[in-house]
């Protein structure tokens, strides 16, 4: 049972509550009724492990984002107050729209031991229960509660469009194409003469999965596709962003798995401070991966710490993705698709994050795009139209900025703090979004806004030099598959030669877009993973089914099958064949 069954269905539009079911006399379920007390109207999750509610005495509270744009300072200050336990959890205002229970180490112990119990009795289940009945609930319950997953996206900060953007690559993920694929991977049978030959891939046993601060509520539902591999899970949700990720797995993925009769234990959730519990998870004899979301710099480290103690370290870390615009591509739509760079104010790790621009068409291309970024506003995240969030530290971004116009770059727009409304104000919340031109491919690297993921609202655009043709195709892609990162490229292009030059030979990043959206999602298709500085040693396109198993071969004889047709039948039927 999730931990608001006993709730009553409810809008959760901003400023709205829903009843709390636990009941404060020491009963987590709530099977004596919701308290009346104020807090005991804001809705409440508690730690999920084991297939119970675990109740805790501290507790991380939920700040609505359109009351952090009215008044951060007082939000925040609020927030603290009552995590610290300074003032009591009594009358709270419309702002505080849910709290998650935080849980101590012995909680987090009680998870890893609860998933190690489960993933041998998970792992027997057969394939199509786990992949595709599954699955295929996963994605009913998502469509049926599409708009109120919108809705708590928007509560935690996204734009109204890009929840929905969100929302749509989740049923991508969990569509029925997507869910046929995953199962020609995991198993694949052929017929050799007297023998069944079974190619498989097996669940690796107990995964832990660290979601992002920017998107936890969807890197959570990636992680649910080991669950389908066959692996139990445990999902820390971050302090920053808990509320998402405990409403998906509590209420869309906890009750799938009850209902196709899968072990307790096999999905386990818990809220907590990062660095104790990857040392957990570390030190934990039941562990076997760590799915690790963050910074290439940290990321890398830990896949060192995952080595040293046996675990399988599966990264999702930085973008730098390049879009390359040849000289025939269709200029109005590349520029739309560049947009996509000042999605979430950059704060997304798909987008495009660099311009190579064939030196006939960049001046063009450039004009277009400005015209286009112009068309990209501010505001409140429920808002049809905006697309920009917060950048709440801006000075990388001021300084990344002079980076490039100290190196020769020309700024195109942008380049200013602003208020919500979209006027320029040094002390504002918003980044302007912003163009800079950077003439010449050769030194193009020597700007940092170039060479690094910047995660703020800075497109720049590289005119290539005047060249030939052909030296310019070599010179686009070996400028691409040098790319420290590999998430995400792009080709803008019409020739068809060229187009097919561009899929032959680029290798860097798990995945490739030719003359279509930078970061849609499609199905069959990865929605995160890469090379590099994106995915470290063992980086590769993240489809977490298959990064969280692994390859087995089984051949099956007939009753009676001499062994020594295994041993010596492939000589033996060269010979008959000469």
């Amino acid at each position: 049972m999730s931990s608001l069954e006993l709730s009553p269905r409810v809008s959760h539009r901003p400023g709205s509550v829903a009843q709390d079911p636990v009941a404060h006399d020491g009963d987590a379920t709530g099977a004596q009724g919701p308290q009346q007390s104020p807090v005991s109207q804001v809705r409440t999750y508690l730690s999920y492990i084991d297939g119970k509610q675990v109740p805790s005495d501290d507790w991380v509270y939920v700040v609505d984002a359109g009351a952090l744009l009215e008044d951060a300072f007082s939000s925040l200050t609020l927030k603290r107050k009552l995590e610290q336990g300074r003032v009591p959890a009594e009358n709270l205002p419309a702002s505080i729209i849910g709290r998650v229970a935080k849980a101590d180490r012995p909680t987090v112990q009680l998870a890893l031991e609860a998933a190690g119990r489960a993933a041998p009795k998970w792992a027997a289940f057969p394939l199509d229960t786990r992949l595709t009945k599954v699955g295929s609930l996963i994605h009913d319950r998502l469509k049926e509660r599409a708009e109120e997953i919108t809705e708590i996206l928007v509560q935690e900060g996204h734009p109204l469009a890009l929840a929905r953007w969100q929302v749509s690559g989740m049923l991508e993920c969990f569509g029925p194409e997507s869910l046929g694929f995953y199962h020609s991977q995991m198993l694949q049978e052929f017929r050799h003469g007297p023998r069944r030959i079974i190619v498989r891939r097996q669940p690796d046993g107990v995964v832990c999965l660290n979601p992002p601060q920017n998107a936890p509520l969807s890197s959570a539902l990636l992680g649910v596709n080991s669950v389908m591999a066959g692996n139990s899970l445990v999902v820390r949700a971050p302090r920053s962003g808990p509320f998402g990720v405990m409403y998906v797995l509590h209420e869309v993925v906890a009750p799938v798995l009850e209902e196709v009769g899968a072990p307790p234990g096999t999905l386990n959730v818990v809220c907590g401070d990062p660095a104790p519990m990857l040392s957990a998870w570390l030190d934990s004899p039941d562990v076997d991966d760590v799915m690790y979301i963050g910074t290439s710099e940290n990321g890398l480290k830990f896949q060192e710490k995952c080595i040293a103690a046996g675990k399988k370290p599966i990264l999702e870390l930085a973008g730098n993705d390049a879009v390359v615009v040849w000289k025939d591509a269709d200029l109005p739509l590349a520029a739309q698709a560049l947009t996509e760079s000042f999605y979430g104010s950059g704060q997304l790790c798909m987008i495009p994050n660099q311009v190579v621009a064939h030196p006939d068409i960049a001046d063009e291309l450039v004009r277009l795009l400005a015209q286009e970024v112009s068309l990209i506003t501010a505001g409140h995240p429920g808002e049809e139209d905006v697309l920009l969030t917060p950048v709440l530290r801006n000075e990388k971004f001021f300084t990344c900025l002079e980076d490039a116009l100290a190196k020769g770059a020309e700024l195109v727009c942008g380049g200013h703090a602003m208020a919500a409304d979209g006027s320029r104000d040094p002390a504002g919340i918003f980044l302007e979004p912003t163009v800079v031109l950077v003439r010449g491919l050769k030194d193009a690297r020597e700007v940092n806004a170039v060479r690094h993921e910047t995660f703020f609202p800075l497109l720049p655009v590289i005119a290539a030099e005047a060249e030939d043709d052909e030296v310019l195709l070599e010179r686009f892609i070996d400028f691409v598959n040098s790319n420290e990162y590999g998430l995400r490229n792009s080709v803008w292009a019409r020739d068809p030669e060229v187009v097919d030059r561009f899929v032959s030979r680029i290798t860097q990043a798990g995945l490739l877009k030719v003359n279509d959206s930078h970061i849609g999602f499609l199905p069959y298709l990865p929605t995160h993973g890469g090379t590099g500085l994106t995915g470290g040693v063992f980086g590769e396109a993240n489809y977490p089914i298959l990064r969280t198993s692994h390859v087995q071969g089984v051949a099956v004889a007939d009753d009676g099958t001499p062994p020594k047709e295994s041993v010596f039948g492939a000589w033996k039927a060269m010979r008959e064949a000469s």
